[in-house]
Order: structure tokens, then sequence, then C-alpha cells
């Protein structure tokens, strides 16, 4: 299957979603799944992984609901309490969902050190039990504590979300690659070829701008430990949906052809357990 490993639904709400600023106006409005699913069979995409944007446990079951409409959603990356004193009982009931593949924190911008509270830890340590994954949301500046943060963990599936954010507008690589570098060291993670654009020049981003990016996470993680994903419709604020798209089908387009394959879907199938 190709998959987009990165796409989230929202009702969109100025109080909840105050991210979405007015420069953003082409996603200050709802978006479901039946704005989705065309761009992904027009794109020969056969489904999708739907990620939390908001951090409540109703998010959750919404996007649960919606999974259970549309085949075509494959897996959702939910929001849980990692830091309740209950997780545990949580996790029990969640497990049952078949689609709910893994849980999401916001942590990009968070005070540092939030990765390392102890009662997240705890929370994080019972996620290998029932099989879920976890995806890192972090800046570029907060790699290194990401970086202590997964080595904690060796049997726990996580996956970096947008490269972490490098400063691809600016040009900027360092220290950001030789942070890559190190937190790729740690097999248990992998990486999401997403949210790109948005870190780019939103109106004169060109190709070359993600090359030497794309050029760090593909050296450090090899074929094998990437996913593509479109960040939609975050994505929207600087590209359409092929554009995005585009942008990683030519940087890969020399790799053999199960290279490809794994990069456009078979690393998610496996890491999500489609």
């Amino acid at each position: 299957m190709r998959i987009d490993a990165h796409q989230h639904f929202w009702k969109f709400d100025p109080g909840k979603q105050e991210w979405i600023t007015d420069e953003m106006k082409a996603i200050r409005k709802d978006f479901v799944p039946g704005d989705l699913q065309p761009l992904l069979k027009d794109c020969r995409l056969d489904g999708c992984v739907a990620v939390q944007v908001d951090q409540t446990e109703s998010e959750t079951l919404s996007l649960m609901k919606l999974a259970e409409q549309n085949a075509f959603i494959k897996g959702i990356v939910g929001w849980v309490n990692l830091m309740s004193s209950d997780i545990q009982d949580q996790l029990t009931d969640l497990v049952q969902y078949k689609k709910v593949k893994g849980f999401r924190h916001i942590v990009q911008g968070l005070p540092a050190g939030f990765l390392l509270q102890k009662d997240f830890l705890c929370g994080i340590d019972c996620l290998a039990e029932f099989g879920f994954t976890y995806d890192v949301l972090v800046y570029a500046n907060q790699l290194p504590e990401a970086i202590s943060f997964v080595q904690r963990f060796p049997n726990q599936k996580f996956v970096l979300d947008h490269l972490a954010k490098p400063f691809i507008k600016k040009g900027i690589l360092e220290p950001w690659e030789k942070q890559i570098t190190q937190l790729a060291l740690s097999q248990n993670v992998h990486c999401k070829l997403s949210g790109m654009v948005t870190e780019a020049d939103w109106k004169n981003w060109k190709q070359d701008d993600f090359t030497p990016y794309l050029d760090v996470v593909l050296n450090c993680f090899g074929p094998k430990r990437v996913l593509y994903g479109s960040d939609w419709p975050v994505c929207l604020v600087a590209s359409s949906y092929p554009q995005q798209l585009g942008i990683v089908e030519d940087y890969i387009s020399t790799l053999s052809a199960s290279e490809k394959k794994d990069i456009m879907g078979d690393n998610a199938v496996q890491f999500y357990n489609l």
C-alpha cells in the first residue's frame, strides 16, 4: 500500500486551534475525511494515518469514529494523558480498538524537561506492552532532550515528526544535522518525511531547498526507517497536496523500486501495524 503516514482532521475552532493564525487563512476551516479521500485517490495513495491536533480524549474518540466510518483511514495516532495515575487501565481499554496505533503529545514549544518528567516517562514505559507507538513532536532546539528521552526506551517504537522542524527557510543545517545523526543511532526511532513546506519560505520555496535536509535524514535513518507523510491540511498554507507529495517523490526518484515502496508505504504499514 501507498500510505500518507501523517495528516489531520478538525472542526475549526479559533479558541482551540489558536496556532492557526490569520496568515494561515487557507486552513481556518473544517477538514473532514471527504476532503482528503479524493486527494489520496488522485495521488494513488491507498490510505492514511490520522494524527491528533488537540490534547483531548474527546478528539481521540472522534478520530476513532472517523476511522470506523472510513476504511481509507488505516490507523490513528491519538492523545491520552500519559501522566495519569490510571494510564495502564486506559491503555487496556484503548488497545481493544484496532485502528488506535499510538499516541502523541505536542511537546514542541513546551518548557525544557517536559519529556523527561518522571510521570511522563512512566506513561511511555507502558506503551510497548500494548504495542502502541509514540510520535515525537519537537522543535529542532529540543532534539538533545529528545535524544536522551528515546535512549531510555530501547524497546519502544518512536517516530520523529516533521524532521524536528529544521530551519529550512534559512538553510541552516547545524546543529540539527549532528543531533539527527545522534538520534538515528537509536534503531527503534523512525522519521517522517513530513511538514517540510511549512518550514520553508511559504511562497517561494523550491525543490532544492529540501535536498540537504532529506540527504541527512536518508543517510542517517536509511530507507527502511523513513515514512512519507503530507501533514495535510497544514501543508496547504504553503503548497497543494500534489506539490508536497512531489517533493518526496522527486527526491526518491533515483532510489530502487523496493526502497521507494518502503518509503511510500511499506514502512508505515510495518511501523503502525496497519
